[in-house]
């Protein structure tokens, strides 16, 4: 009788075990290449690394813990450093996000990315994504291959988040570093350092401490289910061009933009997005021709005001990348200067 209570206890004990590992959420990482792939000939070399030498098995591989936090599997979207990324590359990837989210048994999805435009791809994402479940975006500084390297345990970290029920409904986020940023504010604020990812003005949404999120606020800015972009069925997206400027910036940029039909320009502008002379005589060209221009600021943060004796629409708090992400949206919809700029100040 012992032995046969003993087995009973077992068994139990092993069923337990089974239906707990089964409730654990199910999170697709979509894997697109970048530093956390790279590969570099040494473990102490940290630059001239190949981006996007390894495959997303070999990344999940790497980190057995993420099976204590999640069922997890994986998918390869691309394979490229960031640099490289395209419109054609993001509207796959937010199609396939859109289509794994819709699915009863995936609870939400990472994204393995380059750092060189990781504050452009996590906001067009926000914009598009039709679902309240987590994406969450992650990424390296240091090559696999190199000495603490970091990429493992930003996947870990990111996965973490994507499997928190508190992560729901909070837009596209981005977590490196210990650190649970917003798509909407976050950028790369250094070429090298492992904490280059902030939002200078804005701040986190939240901290990991001991292997749990711990959420300290929310975005107020439009979002994912209440975005009124719906991407699903476009092919292509618009062109948009940045035009950046400076000292005796030359007229003629604003020819080229016009000479390839660029839909739509951002100007990284001075200061509050201030336009010199010989921009604002490009400016006017371009808007003759049909070209939306939106003014941002190239010094990296602040608020860009509408100013009537200034050309062009104002990106609002937005920095010239995702203001060229959010234009390029926008004109998937609409080519009205009022409802474009009523898009700059709510998304």
């Amino acid at each position: 009788m012992k032995y046969k209570a003993l087995v009973a206890t077992l068994l139990l004990t092993l069923s337990a075990g089974a239906f707990s590992a089964t409730k654990l959420p199910h999170i697709v990482i979509l894997a697109t290449g970048g530093t956390i792939a790279g590969s570099a000939a040494s473990s102490t070399q940290t630059t001239g690394y190949k981006a996007g030498a390894l495959g997303v098995d070999t990344l999940i591989n790497a980190v057995p813990a993420l099976k204590d936090v999640a069922n997890v599997t994986g998918e390869q979207v691309a394979n490229i450093g960031s640099e490289n990324m395209t419109s054609d590359v993001i509207l796959k990837l937010s199609d396939r996000v859109n289509q794994l989210l819709a699915q009863d048994d995936v609870d939400g999805v990472v994204i393995t990315h380059g750092t060189d435009t990781l504050d452009e791809t996590p906001y067009f994402l926000n914009l598009t994504v039709k679902s309240n479940k987590p994406v969450v975006f992650t990424a390296s500084m240091r090559p696999a291959t190199a000495i603490s390297a970091d990429g493992p345990m930003n996947l870990l970290e990111a996965v973490t988040v994507a499997a928190d029920p508190d992560a729901k409904g909070r837009g596209v986020m981005v977590v490196l570093n210990d650190r649970i940023g917003a798509a909407r504010f976050v950028t790369k604020t250094n070429a090298t350092t492992l904490d280059t990812f902030k939002a200078p003005e804005e701040g986190y949404l939240g901290v990991i401490v001991g292997g749990k999120p711990e959420f300290e606020t929310r975005v107020e800015k439009i979002h994912t289910l209440r975005s009124v972009f719906d991407v699903r069925q476009v092919k292509t997206l618009p062109q948009v061009v940045i035009i950046y400027g400076y000292q005796d910036d030359p007229e003629y940029m604003y020819d080229a933009a016009i000479a390839h039909h660029a839909a739509g320009i951002i100007y990284a502008g001075t200061g509050a997005g201030s336009v010199s002379v010989r921009s604002a005589a490009g400016i006017e060209k371009a808007e003759k021709a049909g070209i939306v221009v939106v003014r941002a600021s190239r010094t990296g943060s602040g608020v860009v005001p509408v100013d009537s004796q200034q050309p062009g629409l104002v990106s609002d708090s937005l920095n010239p990348a995702k203001a060229r992400i959010l234009l390029m949206t926008a004109l998937t919809q609409t080519k009205n200067p009022e409802l474009i700029q009523q898009y700059f100040h709510t998304y």
